[in-house]
């Protein structure tokens, strides 16, 4: 975040003698002093809803800027807002969620970070194509923006084009124009003792490897099948062919906000409505029934939209527990062969 606010100001900071209110911001319909001025607004706004601990609403404030603040000051209003907003996600925990709309009414510290390192990247650019300056942001941040809030875009050759064309700012060698567009925060849902945290790139490509993905894990995890299914999960964004709600959720225990294991689908559902759910436990997790409530919620959740119709599971003919947790989730057997069972649990059927 200060990275992003000292690149903004200082580059800015250069042409503050310019009349910023008779340019536009690009290709936006504000003035460049309106967007500088937009870009303070969400900062701090962002750092209310967290610290405020916001769940269904925007906190209810706004921002004014005094009579005659010159384009400096407003800089000064940047930078002082940018460094509220980052001490604000330094110091929230990160099992909090506060309210934001796109896409799930929720967001947790590492999206508001990345909405704010986008609002500051995004209208910065604005403000600079409107006043001719030249302006390229470091591409860590544009990388930082892109894995967490743009699951669904396809990485390019450079991370700052591919942003620019994701928000409808630039053009990219063999993709349409994007017309519309919304930043995608990670989904999560919720049981009695557990929180599902929907995976982002980011945090799968640190898992797929030797990383924890940025969750605190009990002693022995993540395990491979874990690793194994966050590497789905990176290639399929790499392919552009990831959807965030239909790929890793890691099982996070309520009661000391500890990984204990993962579980998601394979990819989207099939033109039957088909969609394959996997996942695994962390040894010092089993024996407690999480495994049958996280799949229970998973699977319910699945149902609940339209293009599922049905949620398949495969597993091992002797793994014995895993075939509980099968059945106590409310799945039957369908299947066999020589090494795998396979079951179902279909989407209640009206009258």
């Amino acid at each position: 975040m200060e990275q992003a606010v000292d690149e903004c100001v200082g580059l800015l900071g250069a042409v503050t003698d310019r009349d910023w209110e008779r340019v536009r911001a690009g290709r936006s319909d504000w003035d460049c002093r309106e967007t500088a001025v937009h870009i303070a607004e969400n900062l701090i706004a962002y750092a209310g809803q967290l610290a405020g601990r916001e769940h269904d609403r925007w906190s209810p404030f706004l921002l004014s800027m005094e009579e005659d603040t010159g384009n400096a000051d407003v800089l000064r209003v940047i930078g002082t807002t940018g460094a509220l907003l980052a001490a604000t996600i330094r110091t929230t925990p990160r099992d909090v969620r506060a309210f934001h709309p796109y896409p799930f009414r929720s967001a947790n510290r590492e999206g508001f970070a990345a909405m704010g390192v986008a609002e500051v990247l995004l209208h910065t650019h604005d403000i600079a194509e409107g006043l001719g300056v030249s302006y390229e942001p470091a591409p860590e941040l544009c990388d930082f923006v892109l894995t967490r809030i743009f699951p669904y875009v396809q990485p390019g050759p450079t991370p700052w084009p591919t942003l620019l064309w994701a928000t409808g700012r630039g053009e990219l060698a063999g993709r349409a124009p994007v017309t519309q567009w919304r930043w995608n925060n990670n989904a999560v849902i919720d049981t009695e003792r557990l929180t599902l945290e929907g995976v982002t790139p980011a945090a799968a490509a640190d898992l797929s490897t030797v990383g924890d993905g940025g969750f605190e894990w009990i002693e022995g995890g993540p395990m491979e099948g874990t690793r194994v299914g966050t590497g789905l999960v990176y290639k399929q964004y790499e392919d552009g062919v990831h959807r965030p709600e239909w790929g890793t959720y890691v099982l996070v225990r309520r009661e000391d906000g500890r990984a204990i294991g993962a579980m998601g689908f394979h990819s989207v559902p099939d033109e039957e409505g088909r969609v394959e759910v996997g996942y695994d436990l962390v040894e010092g997790a089993r024996g407690h029934g999480y495994a049958t409530e996280a799949l229970r919620a998973l699977s319910q959740w699945a149902l609940g939209r339209p293009e599922a119709r049905t949620v398949v599971a495969n597993v091992e003919r002797d793994n014995l527990p895993s075939q509980n947790v099968l059945a106590r989730a409310g799945f039957t057997q369908v299947a066999e062969d020589p090494e795998q069972l396979a079951y179902e649990l279909r989407e209640p059927r009206e009258g």
